[in-house]
């Protein structure tokens, strides 16, 4: 069973920085993909930063520029930077691998993001 653990979420004021991190209990390297979504109350799930085995890097439009993800395949670590964060990033950030047809979820981080 696939298990990944989020941490570094927490509460920080417009315009500040967070990283956040995913330890998997796996190889990184055996997923085609590993990201990071996010929930705000009342919405839906959404992807808003992936990275593929080979390391290319994709997000949305409503982060683009502002945050970035990196991955380290010796500790089998994803990593979320979070720049210039606003209000609307507050959500349930949660990090995601695909291999084959499975799709793997943590159990999520909250971010709060203070105006």
């Amino acid at each position: 069973q696939v298990q990944l653990v989020e941490s570094g979420g927490g509460l920080v004021q417009a315009g500040g920085s967070l990283t956040l991190s995913c330890a998997a209990s796996e190889n990184i390297f055996d997923f085609s993909y590993m990201g990071w979504g996010r929930q705000a109350p009342g919405e839906q799930r959404e992807l808003v930063a992936t990275i593929s085995v080979g390391g290319s890097a994709d997000y949305a439009g409503s982060v683009k520029g502002r945050f970035a993800i990196w991955k380290d395949g010796t500790t089998n670590t994803v990593y979320l930077q979070m720049s210039s964060l606003k209000s609307e990033d507050t959500a349930v950030y949660y990090c995601s691998a695909r291999r084959a047809r499975s799709e793997y979820w943590g159990q999520g981080t909250q971010v709060t993001v203070s105006s």
